[in-house]
């Protein structure tokens, strides 16, 4: 007897008996398939001795499995003209490829082998692409900055630290400890094998059947995490960096993945700094010059979330940049929006939406994502209609609760931290305040 296979939204979701959830998605007029190993496995699982570990297993899954070399997974991957990659997150990490519908089951075949199977070869060499990975992430202060702002705002919980982990544990972590930490992860209930493009369904389930045969069954997937950091309010980072901008952002407390107001969230954020017509990028860029780059973005979890703004500018300018973030913080919460602004936004979201899901590999994507975070898949009709459901008033009501002056947090990469200083006291005098006693504890 088959596991019951469900439609949802225009996907088809399975439940196999061993524990691994396959999620497919049939796209008519493609020959290409976009296939994913999506593992509730991340950086928010790791202890701060392990930090960086899930991304080192990342790279140590493309060195080589039980039946292909590193060089042969190279090979495969070529000969079929398909583009393999893999990506390491705060709460997942997925592993896949886009090929022709034609080459699935060798495809498939290679993956799930690096994926279940690996054997850890050529680590030492593969310790130093990680520690030059980190290393070059350090010299980009604009990258680095949004790592500072997540730990003023996540504090020493996981969520704040960098995914890349630190230079120290890639350095020294034993073979044997990644090897513990793959079996304790990578196991079937912690699995979603996603495809989305000219695929069939039962075909998939079938392979992944086969692929975790000598697994042992594991019904019902692992719970998500409930351990969301506690907000403490007004924090500050700084480092001191000898740069030629200030890099900054400004940040708050967000909304949880499935938070039924993302879709307010998404309209709220392309009006603030999300689009080159919003409120952000036509005053702090267009009308003032005041940086070449100006934006906002939200970033979310299974239980919390952030919301955030960068700027990147000169440090004469620091002080006015962050003055006219604050006005149109305020302005936003106490004037409102306007309806060309609100159905311009919606616009935005949606068509963005549907330019997006005419790629296999982010109809993929979707679907591993939020299934391992347990966000309900939608059809895209049903998206849709949740951007026309915003109003205004929800917009309004959102940025007046995400964005309170007591919810503000910031950080910082520049010179001098006494311009940093000023520029707070500009935005957000609590701010200001709390980096000048982050400045006296440090001496």
């Amino acid at each position: 007897m088959s596991p019951p296979t469900a439609a949802a939204g225009d996907a088809q979701v399975t439940t196999l008996p061993c524990g691994v959830r396959v999620a497919s998605e049939r796209v008519d007029g493609v020959r290409s398939i976009a296939l994913g190993f999506w593992i509730r496995c991340g950086s928010r699982d790791e202890s701060e001795e392990l930090a960086g570990v899930s991304h080192f297993l990342e790279h140590l899954l493309f060195k080589g499995s039980a039946r292909y070399s590193s060089r042969e997974i190279d090979e495969l991957f070529d000969a079929l003209g398909a583009e393999a990659n893999a990506g390491t997150g705060k709460e997942t990490t997925s592993v896949y490829a886009r090929f022709l519908d034609r080459h699935l089951e060798r495809a498939f075949d290679v993956l799930q082998d690096m994926v279940l199977r690996p054997v850890y070869a050529e680590v030492d060499s593969e310790r130093q692409v990680i520690l030059e990975e980190i290393a070059m992430y350090e010299d980009e202060p604009q990258d680095r900055v949004h790592d500072l702002l997540a730990r003023a705002l996540f504090a020493d919980h996981p969520l704040g630290r960098p995914i890349l982990g630190r230079a120290e544990v890639i350095a020294n972590v034993p073979v044997a400890v990644v090897g513990r930490y793959h079996d304790e992860r990578y196991r079937p209930r912690n699995v979603v094998v996603a495809a989305a493009g000219s695929v069939d369904h039962g075909r998939l389930c079938e392979l992944v059947e086969q692929a975790f045969a000598d697994q042992p069954a594991e019904p019902g997937p692992t719970e998500l995490p409930a351990d969301a950091p506690a907000h403490y309010g007004a924090s500050v980072r700084f480092q001191r960096k000898d740069t030629e901008q200030f890099h900054v952002c400004v940040g708050a407390p967000g909304l949880a993945r499935g938070d039924e107001r993302r879709f307010a969230l998404r309209v709220l954020d392309t009006i603030l700094g999300g689009s080159s017509s919003s409120r952000l990028f036509q005053e702090v860029r267009e009308k003032r010059g005041l940086a070449y780059s100006v934006y906002s973005y939200a970033s979310q979890f299974v239980d919390c979330g952030q919301v955030a703004i960068y700027v990147g500018t000169r440090p004469d300018r620091v002080t006015e940049s962050l003055e006219v973030i604050g006005r149109e913080l305020r302005r936003l919460v106490e004037d409102g929006i306007t309806d060309d602004e609100l159905e311009r936004a919606r616009e935005n979201a949606k068509g963005r939406t549907v330019l997006a899901m005419e790629s296999t590999l982010a109809r993929m994507n979707r679907l591993g994502g939020s299934l391992l975070t347990g966000v309900p898949l939608l059809s895209l009709d049903e998206i849709l209609e949740r951007y026309d459901a915003v109003t205004a008033d929800d917009v309004v009501a959102l940025a007046g609760k995400l964005w309170q002056p007591d919810r503000l947090v910031a950080a910082a990469i520049g010179r001098d931290e006494e311009v940093w200083r000023r520029g707070l006291e500009a935005l957000a005098p609590a701010l200001a305040e709390a980096a000048a006693q982050a400045a006296e504890a440090t001496g």
